[in-house]
């Protein structure tokens, strides 16, 4: 198969058969061997209805079902755990990612030899404030700490070389920052193509701005996994060293001080110095204790999804 074609969706009814369609011309006139995996996220309009009967009318048509909704990581997880294509391409089903862009995606994979291409929607018709700002604001700050040069990390078309999404574990909120999960991953070749935005044609917009908050949380949670995901004993041990140095500089100054420069003077307990030694001692202890525990975490921890299916249509 050429194409798994990965759509996950909420409340999307009124466009899921035009997308379809237009996906399948694409397909048939470009001879490509395909799938269409369609994922309801919990939807509470009549999504799944319509899903139903396109994969009643459409054997390439496939569809997976949450009992509720998990999030867009946990339904393109969903969706990649059932890919079969060569090459598999991911959109969002409200009709601002083209279909149009597949053919060419798929050759930068196939032919160019990239593992990841990633759409960079230049020129948009969202709000400046509501998304334009945050989404410029978001890509700033993961290519300083990611070091992916991609200047539209959150775009939802992308094209991707099936082992990569059968190695990334997308869960949280970070389908925004697959690409820095693929180079994490050991799959280096990422490029990106401009591709053309659509204005919404129906619905509304699910960004908001808990989106905007939980995406930077995301960010700073992928920089630590990216750099101390393996290795927790070395960031939390190292804050634990310093502090606890601290604590044990202040108990030695403190103690010396009082043997022999000042014996008559305040008790110990009466000092600042004593409070400072003791919480950063504390502190450091604490730090300690959690890089132990995030070792022990990491090696006995088992994969467990996050998410639950209702319904499967059309796989094997």
């Amino acid at each position: 198969m050429n194409i798994s074609v990965v759509i996950p969706l909420l409340n999307e009814q009124d466009s899921l058969s035009e997308l379809h369609d237009w996906i399948a011309k694409v397909m048939q006139s470009n001879h490509f061997s395909y799938e269409i995996i369609f994922i309801d996220d919990g939807s509470t309009d009549n999504s799944w209805q319509i899903i139903s009967q396109l994969a009643s009318q459409n054997d390439d048509v496939k569809g997976i079902r949450f009992f509720k909704n998990f999030g867009k990581s946990q339904a393109l997880h969903a969706g990649f755990e059932k890919a079969k294509g060569d090459v598999v391409i991911t959109m969002d089903a409200d009709l601002q990612d083209n279909p149009d862009e597949i053919p060419e995606l798929y050759n930068m994979i196939k032919d160019d030899g990239f593992d990841l291409v990633s759409g960079w929607k230049k020129k948009r018709y969202d709000s400046v404030i509501a998304k334009n700002l945050p989404s410029k604001l978001f890509n700033w700050a993961a290519r300083k700490t990611s070091g992916v040069k991609l200047n539209d990390f959150n775009c939802g078309l992308k094209a991707y070389r099936l082992n990569v999404v059968k190695n990334i574990d997308v869960n949280g909120e970070m389908h925004r920052y697959i690409p820095v999960l693929s180079k994490n991953a050991g799959f280096t070749k990422i490029g990106e193509k401009v591709v053309q935005h659509q204005a919404r044609k129906y619905g509304e917009t699910k960004f908001g701005m808990n989106r905007f908050v939980h995406g930077f949380l995301d960010l700073i949670t992928i920089w630590f996994l990216s750099s101390f995901g393996k290795r927790p004993m070395h960031l939390f041990g190292a804050l634990g060293f310093i502090m606890f140095t601290i604590g044990l500089g202040f108990s030695f100054y403190l103690g010396i001080d009082k043997l022999f420069l000042n014996p008559t003077g305040r008790l110990i307990t009466q000092r600042p110095q004593f409070y400072i030694a003791l919480s950063t001692m504390i502190i450091g202890t604490q730090f300690f204790v959690a890089g132990f525990l995030g070792e022990i975490i990491l090696r006995t921890k088992q994969g467990k999804k996050r998410y639950s299916i209702k319904n499967e249509l059309n796989f094997d």
